[in-house]
């Protein structure tokens, strides 16, 4: 017998978006099937993205910076950029990172807090998909601390020079520019740095077992100068990346719902045509039990993105309610994940299917954006009013 209903049929999640929204995402979806499906296992292999190429395929799709104003950019709903990064996560994650990154983070924090001149020389391009920007605020021994950054910027004349170590950097290899982040005698202050300045280098990180369809990078910045107009001139102190950062999360808010889903239907699909004891594995009630759990998971978490996608929208969404999504989430979609490659067995190893390489991927969603254990205390704080980060 044919399935009557999809997992998020049964939620009727479709009735919650509207028309625009649905349009673009099925755009989205169709560009995934397309371009990036039928490579991406090899892609994922090879430890190897073709970015510049793809930035250039994302630019015309649109999605780079989609949800800024102006500047070439899309200017869509809160939701609709959402519900992209859905599809191209069910891609993989490391698609979604690279429309992440050069959107909520470098762009938007350009967009936010750069200068006319800024703006006008690098969002077109950016959103074009012909300038890679990369994001750099994680250091080697700062992550969930960022206050504490050793990356440093001083006045010499009317020139900044930057000295310090950036690391876990997407894009950073192949970036146009990097939006740096460093400690200055009035605070942490943001600064644009093209990367062919001297003293810039992104060397590549190797040997990951996550994300290995993205490029991951270090940013060594030594005696780097820059002119004054570097600096990012509206905005100081730590809200300045954090603002760019709950910008991303967003993102991964709907995007773990692409990968959990994309884990779910393969196991579905995997079970109904996979025959145990002369009958198909999706007879059996403990097979039935594992896809009706995993379900009300995705549902839920669906129900939960899009809801905070209108939040958004109606700009009321507030930081701590974007951690409820990123932990949430994320952390259903790791346990569907794996769950779906019980489901499968062996075959759920290997990269003929792409169970195995979303989980591996959404251990490191786990943990950039913020922890877990992050997002659970900022929770914990609109809680109780107290903050218990140390």
């Amino acid at each position: 017998m044919a399935a009557t209903t999809t997992p998020l049929g049964l939620f009727n999640t479709e009735s919650l978006i509207n028309t625009e929204d649905r349009t673009i995402r099925d755009t989205v979806r169709l560009f995934v099937e397309r371009n990036i499906k039928p490579q991406i296992a090899d892609w994922y292999e090879a430890g190897n993205l073709p970015v510049r190429e793809l930035a250039k395929d994302l630019g015309q799709l649109g999605v780079l910076g989609m949800h800024l104003e102006g500047y070439g950019c899309a200017g869509t709903s809160a939701t609709a950029y959402g519900l992209a990064c859905l599809e191209l996560e069910a891609g993989d994650s490391g698609i979604r990172s690279l429309v992440s990154v050069q959107g909520s983070l470098a762009m938007f924090a350009i967009y936010k807090h750069g200068s006319e001149e800024q703006k006008q020389e690098w969002l077109p391009r950016m959103a074009a998909g012909e300038a890679i920007g990369c994001f750099g605020l994680t250091e080697p021994d700062f992550g969930s601390n960022p206050a504490g950054m050793l990356t440093n910027a001083r006045k010499d004349g009317e020139d900044w020079i930057l000295n310090g170590t950036k690391m876990w950097i997407t894009n950073g290899t192949v970036a146009d520019v990097a939006v740096v982040w460093a400690q200055t005698e009035e605070g942490i202050r943001g600064f644009v740095v093209p990367a062919g300045t001297p003293g810039f280098t992104a060397p590549e990180i190797k040997k990951k077992l996550s994300l290995r369809a993205s490029v991951t990078s270090e940013l060594v910045l030594d005696d780097v100068r820059l002119p004054g107009d570097a600096i990012l001139p509206n905005v100081s102190g730590l809200k300045g990346p954090l603002s760019c950062l709950n910008e991303a999360r967003f993102g991964i808010v709907f995007g773990s719902v692409g990968a959990a889903r994309e884990c779910l239907e393969t196991a579905i699909t995997y079970a109904a045509t996979r025959e145990i004891f002369d009958r198909p594995l999706s007879g059996y009630q403990a097979t039935q039990l594992k896809l009706a759990d995993m379900t009300l998971e995705l549902g839920k978490a669906m129900l939960l993105a899009l809801h905070l996608g209108r939040m958004k929208d109606a700009g009321t969404l507030a930081p701590e309610q974007v951690s409820l999504g990123k932990l949430n989430n994320v952390r259903e979609a790791i346990a569907i994940a794996r769950e779906s490659r019980t489901i499968l067995g062996a075959a759920g190893v290997t990269g003929e299917y792409p169970i195995m390489r979303h989980a591996n991927n959404l251990e490191s969603v786990l943990t950039y954006e913020g922890t877990s254990e992050v997002h659970q205390l900022m929770i914990g704080k609109a809680l109780t009013g107290l903050a218990a980060f140390r």
